[in-house]
């Protein structure tokens, strides 16, 4: 069984990929390495990733969607595994070298959502971009 944590960890890259409506392979690719070697997954049966992430794609398919997934993650996360929700949403949206518009938007609901306020995200996303620099 996945506990709700995971989920909503998971419902958070997922939503990151799905912002631009492009779920490219370095995206998928990062969120299926973050889920094999975080610490936060540990204790995570990784064969429940795609059953886990298509959770979350029939909720967004929903009306308000998306609305529902943010009340969703923030309901199943404890409040001091918020940050480690908003950097996974920041990691997807690096892993493809480019920051859409909507994903920077959406980051910026996540924020808000998660009541992650303006200096530790900008410490978050700056990690983020330096984690995924390449020549």
């Amino acid at each position: 069984m996945t506990t709700k944590h995971h989920a909503a960890l998971i419902y958070t890259m997922v939503l990151m990929a799905a912002a631009d409506r492009d779920m490219t392979d370095a995206e998928m690719t990062s969120i299926g390495d973050m889920v094999a070697h975080l610490p936060v997954f540990r204790d995570f049966d990784r064969s429940k990733i795609a059953a886990t992430a298509a959770g979350c794609v029939d909720l967004l398919n929903q009306e308000d969607g998306l609305d529902k997934v943010l009340a969703e993650i923030k309901k199943a996360l404890p409040e001091k595994l918020r940050e480690t929700a908003y950097a996974l949403a920041c990691d997807v949206a690096a892993a493809d070298s480019k920051v859409s518009q909507e994903e920077a938007r959406l980051l910026d609901l996540i924020r808000y959502s998660l009541q992650i306020g303006k200096l530790p995200a900008a410490a978050i996303e700056r990690g983020a971009r330096a984690r995924h620099l390449t020549l």
